[in-house]
Formats: C-alpha cells, sequence, structure tokens
C-alpha cells in the first residue's frame, strides 16, 4: 500500500527531477528499471502532464498557464493511479526491496529516473525541439564571443 507519506515524497522527487541528485544503489536501479520498462507512453505523458499542472500553481508562472482546478484533480488521480499500480503490482517485488535495503531515498532517486525519462520524450518531440531552437536566434552571439574570448 502506498502512504500518503510516500506520494508527497515521490511528488517531491518528480517535481525536482533535474535539481536534486539522489543517491541509488543496486535496488534502487531494479527498482527505476522496473518502474521505466513497466510505463507506456501514456504513463509518461500523464505523468509529465501532472507535473507541467502542479508546477503551474506556482505564482510566478500561473498567469502563463491554462490549468482548471478539475484537470489538475484529473492528472492527480491518474498520476496517483498509476503511483499505486506501479508499486503494488508492476514493480512490487523492487519497491519492497528498494524501501527495505537501501529506504526511502531508494524510492526517491527510482522515481527521479522515471521522471527524467518522461521529460527526456517530452523535450525530444520535434515541436518542443523547434520551440528551443527558437532560443538560438534570441541570443546575441557577438556578446557572447566578446565574453567568452574576454575570459581566455
Amino acid at each position: 500500500m502506498v502512504r500518503l507519506r510516500d506520494i508527497s515524497g515521490i511528488a517531491v522527487a518528480m517535481v525536482m527531477t533535474f535539481t536534486s541528485g539522489a543517491v541509488a544503489g543496486p535496488y534502487a536501479d531494479d527498482l527505476s528499471k522496473c518502474l521505466v520498462s513497466s510505463t507506456t507512453s501514456k504513463d509518461k505523458t500523464d505523468l509529465v502532464r501532472w507535473i507541467f499542472a502542479t508546477a503551474a500553481l506556482h505564482p510566478d508562472v500561473s498567469s502563463i498557464a491554462a490549468v482548471t482546478g478539475d484537470q489538475r484533480a484529473e492528472l492527480t488521480h491518474t498520476v496517483g493511479a498509476l503511483y499505486e499500480r506501479l508499486l503494488t503490482v508492476d514493480c512490487r517485488r523492487q519497491y519492497r526491496d528498494a524501501v527495505k535495503f537501501e529506504g526511502d531515498q531508494a524510492l526517491t532517486a527510482s522515481f527521479q529516473v522515471l521522471g527524467g525519462v518522461a521529460m527526456r520524450e517530452l523535450l525530444g518531440h520535434q515541436a518542443v525541439t523547434m520551440g528551443m531552437n527558437e532560443l538560438d536566434a534570441a541570443v546575441d552571439k557577438e556578446k557572447l564571443k566578446a565574453a567568452r574570448e574576454s575570459a581566455e
């Protein structure tokens, strides 16, 4: 059974995927592999949508994201069911062993891996890549060159 503490820790891990470096041992590695192999593309998309909807609560970005409370609640329910399925059915043994032998940080590390895989799939989409490449046109390359040369 997934405890509320587990879900809140997982939520933090998912949101912090790119800013935190949890150390993983062999049991967390096994759990990570199971989580990734047990999720479909839809599961990963649901996870990224939930991360986005949750991050959109921050006041600095809420004005540019149109996520309703009902949408967020539905996504939270969907991702909650995903976590439950992964930890109680698909990866039950790996979950038990990881927490037993490596503690809660193994769970955090494993979900960071899954979150990273899901985000890479999202960021790898052609439209997203094209949007990211637009940054190149917004940067003054001469200023960058001058700053680089002054550092040498």
